[in-house]
């Protein structure tokens, strides 16, 4: 049973709610062809990155492992930092998680447990390529918090130099209340859970976000970078996406730039100031300064 709670019946909620329960719905449909085992495009180079034959450089000795979120997939959430990495002199990778059964395209679906364990795999498979012996991991949303428990509960600590969260729902998300609204409509509950599974282990309160956080947000040996943004409107409060533990760098983007406008999309697709600090936190012993002027760097 998730924690719902109840709240206003807000009209506009309800209808946003309706619209996102109808397309959590149509996800379930049996009009798709794909499977969860189907190849997908991402298993291809793009631009350079998913190159197995890249070998790590003196200056970049680590791969770097990109992690998309929810809905989204291993070619379109990075067409922009992945790029902006690899012509920075890194071995970047990129990974789909979390298919369901009949749904193409829009990843991230399935339990988070699971999709960490397709992480695991994974990470296996660049280590195993680049000879390197560890990598450091940049993620969007699920994929900034998903993670955690690769490093908690899948022997990932011993593998990962550093975690860069974009957005990432570290403590869940309270979906701006609109999940409060769910026991006025009965059966939505059911719907998400069997349906979409990471939407149900990604509210805030839910057994696996219990889980994921008991005993502290984090592991030893490993340093985490979080980059949020005021303006995020899915993953809410945005302070709950900060950490807490040594080796921790908490950063919200307006202090760097006071004018970026990011949402929760934008800081992990398009946001050049972000991707900046992004950079930083993969290479601190040669980072400057983040500010506005980043966005055209």
């Amino acid at each position: 049973m998730l924690p719902w709670t109840r709240a206003p019946r807000t009209p506009r909620a309800r209808r946003t709610l309706a619209a996102l329960l109808l397309a959590v719905a149509a996800l379930a449909t049996p009009t798709a062809t794909a499977t969860a085992a189907t190849p997908t495009v991402a298993a291809a180079t793009s631009r350079g990155w998913n190159d197995y034959s890249c070998k790590p450089s003196a200056a970049h000795p680590r791969p770097v492992v990109l992690v998309h979120g929810t809905f989204g997939n291993s070619v379109d959430n990075w067409l922009v930092l992945a790029p902006y990495l690899v012509n920075r002199g890194y071995c970047v990778y990129s990974l789909d998680y979390g298919q369901l059964p009949g749904v193409p395209f829009f990843n991230g679906l399935g339990p988070i447990d699971k999709s960490a364990g397709q992480l695991a795999t994974f990470v296996d498979r660049v280590l195993a390529a680049t000879g390197a012996p560890e990598a450091d991991i940049v993620g969007h949303s699920q994929g900034g918090m998903m993670p955690n428990y690769y490093l908690k509960f899948l022997g990932g600590a011993a593998k990962v130099n550093a975690l860069v969260g974009l957005a990432p729902d570290n403590h869940g998300t309270t979906l701006l209340g609109l999940t409060k609204l769910l026991p006025y409509f009965p059966g939505a509950e059911d719907l998400l859970n069997a349906n979409t599974p990471a939407l149900a282990d990604q509210i805030a309160g839910s057994p696996f976000i219990t889980r994921l956080n008991a005993g502290g947000d984090t592991v030893p040996g490993v340093r985490y970078t979080v980059i949020a943004t005021r303006y995020d409107e899915v993953v809410t409060p945005y302070r709950s996406q900060y950490l807490d533990g040594p080796n921790v760098r908490n950063v919200l983007l307006q202090d760097l730039c006071p004018v970026d406008l990011s949402e929760h999309v934008s800081i992990g697709t398009v946001d050049r100031i972000a991707y900046h600090e992004v950079a930083n936190a993969l290479d601190p012993a040669h980072a400057t300064p983040t500010t506005c002027a980043s966005a055209i760097g």
